[in-house]
């Protein structure tokens, strides 16, 4: 299928005193589509997330990526060095899940507003924080599909504190795909096992990917760790997830 050409913009979501800054990538073809929520790194909406936000788009999704750290970093994006994460991480400490919870439904519901968005299709892909978040995301109501990449703590943590994402799977309404690194030291062989066995007590449809020779970020074509065999199976696998939404 040819890519769609695409329309991209920066938006505004309101919700109370809360403004979220979001980028937004639809197809210029008039239609239909599905809703898909871009969940960030610890980098921001930064030049890799707004690609990926693009290429969901253009495979026919309307995709929106809303920045994570709004409350405590507005505007926030950078890149990979050794003092980038040190940041994006202290910035990642700081956000709390049911405000996390909260700006993704806003996200969702102003793509519900859009007249060429199926009002009930959505999915959500996040990345390394992201990742963890787009587990998370998992347990809203609206979400029938979610690709959580390399999401580290989940089952050990949740933002802000509490019992462990993980200990929620069983509110799961839709279908999961995670895709680890067998070489990812922040994401012991064990902590994804428990994962798996986690979407298997409770009959979640699921599928595990774990990808031998692969780093943490291995998705990541900005990243030294980026490992072009594992990211492009990985993309396959969520464009068939996705397709689920059509």
């Amino acid at each position: 299928m040819a890519e769609q050409a695409i329309i991209t913009t920066t938006v505004n979501l309101l919700q109370d005193n809360i403004q979220v800054s979001a980028y937004l990538a639809e197809p210029k073809e008039p239609g239909s589509y599905p809703g898909i929520v871009v969940l960030q790194e610890i980098f921001g909406v930064n030049i890799h997330i707004r690609d990926v936000t693009e290429r969901i788009a253009k495979l026919g999704y309307i995709a929106i990526a809303p920045a994570l750290f709004q409350r405590t970093a507005p505007g926030f994006e950078t890149g990979y060095t050794p003092e980038d994460i040190e940041t994006g991480r202290g910035y990642a400490m700081q956000t709390q899940a049911s405000e996390l919870l909260s700006d993704i439904q806003l996200a969702i519901d102003y793509l519900k507003n859009l007249p060429q968005v199926k009002k009930d299709s959505f999915g959500c892909i996040g990345f390394c924080f992201g990742g963890h978040v787009a587990y998370l995301a998992a347990t809203l109501p609206d979400i029938k599909a979610t690709a959580s990449f390399y999401g580290a703590g989940i089952t050990t943590r949740t933002p802000g504190g509490g019992p462990p994402t993980v200990t929620r799977t069983r509110e799961i309404p839709g279908t999961l795909y995670a895709f680890f690194g067998t070489e990812d030291a922040s994401i012991p062989p064990e902590q994804v096992d428990e994962i798996e066995a986690e979407l298997e007590k409770y009959k979640i449809p699921h599928r595990v990917f774990r990808y031998d020779g692969a780093d943490h970020g291995f998705f990541c074509d900005l990243r030294a760790s980026y490992n072009p065999k594992a990211a492009a199976d990985a993309w396959e696998q969520a464009k068939q997830l996705f397709s689920q939404l059509n």
